[in-house]
């Protein structure tokens, strides 16, 4: 279960810190502070959470160095809203977005090796969609409720945000659509039993539900926000939002548990 905190939390993390450049000056500084801290909070708590290994591997130690440098540079990035250094900020939060690209992509290597391992280009691509597809989906909800802050906010910013979510789920559905098709043609269970068999059997619920709760229920409730949004319903975008986070959220901890259960990165 640490495993899949510390994946789930520090991925949550990262996506809501890539997005944060998506957002216009106009939502103002304490949305930035609020969104910084958050996600650096989640990192933070993500790290508790990570496993020691037995042995220490170099990829190891790349990927922890990453994800405490992406960290690190996120409070820097924090502490110094509203207090100067404008012009740095933007490469604080760049270096934030790079280092934990390069964590997730050092995860996705490691849970890579070995017997029966996915690929490392797949569970790659995977963590980074689904970075995007979390912190696209909670920032998109923080900014709904923000016009409550200050309804003066033009609805363009949510407009481009709910834009992006769209663009996440979508590229997340594509990624497991491809994850799917090669399990199906390559994983083999210890028993000896295909994934087609695997998907059918009483296990393969958590599947279903990964899909469910992770790809149809986004799909869905993103096309509702776009269409609430347009017609400048802040509110009732932000009320979807936030059932659109929580199908996320449960789609998201299902696929690191079907990762470290099944070794399929979906």
């Amino acid at each position: 279960m640490s495993s899949v905190l510390f994946l789930f939390l520090t991925h949550l993390g990262i996506g809501i810190a890539a997005t944060l450049p998506i957002v216009g000056s106009a939502a103002g500084a304490q949305f930035f502070r609020f969104n910084s801290g958050l996600a650096a909070v989640l990192m933070l708590v993500g790290l508790a959470f990570r496993p020691v290994p037995s042995q220490v591997t170099d990829l190891e130690s790349v990927g922890f160095a990453a994800l405490v440098v992406s960290t690190g540079t996120l409070l820097v990035y924090w502490a110094s809203i509203g207090r100067g250094l404008a012009s740095l900020r933007p490469w604080l939060l760049m270096t934030t977005i790079l280092a934990g690209g390069l964590s997730m992509v050092s995860q996705a290597i490691g849970l890579s090796a070995g017997e029966m391992a996915p690929s490392a280009a797949l569970t790659s691509v995977s963590f980074l969609s689904s970075a995007a597809l979390l912190g696209g989906t909670c920032t998109a909800m923080i900014l709904g409720h923000w016009y409550l802050v200050l309804p003066s906010m033009d609805v363009s910013l949510l407009q481009s945000m709910v834009k992006f979510h769209i663009g996440s789920t979508v590229v997340r559905i594509v990624v497991v659509m491809a994850v799917l098709g090669v399990a199906l043609v390559s994983w083999q269970a210890p028993s000896g039993a295909g994934y087609g068999q695997y998907v059918l059997s009483l296990d393969g619920v958590f599947l279903w539900q990964r899909v469910l709760f992770g790809l149809v229920s986004p799909a869905l409730l993103s096309y509702l926000t776009w269409e609430t949004a347009k017609i400048r319903a802040t509110q009732s975008a932000t009320g979807i939002l936030y059932v659109d986070f929580f199908t996320v959220v449960v789609g998201e901890v299902l696929a690191k548990y079907l990762l470290l259960s099944t070794r399929v990165p979906l």
